[in-house]
């Protein structure tokens, strides 16, 4: 379980929710279930967003 923190516009695109758990293994997962569940996200993750894992930061 992926206990994810939305910023902004990431937070409306998903309803107002800042703060969500997701089941993924991997960021490629964790972006395909945010898209899924979240559609408006998907722009988002198209145009390319970093994450944070643990205090590191992953823009790729």
């Amino acid at each position: 379980m992926v206990a994810v923190t939305l910023w902004g516009s990431l937070s409306a695109a998903a309803g107002g929710k800042d703060k969500l758990d997701i089941e993924a293994k991997d960021i490629r997962e964790l972006f395909r279930k945010l898209s899924e569940q979240y559609p408006g996200i998907e722009p988002w993750i198209d145009r390319g967003i970093a994450v944070s894992i643990d205090g590191v930061i992953y823009r790729d």
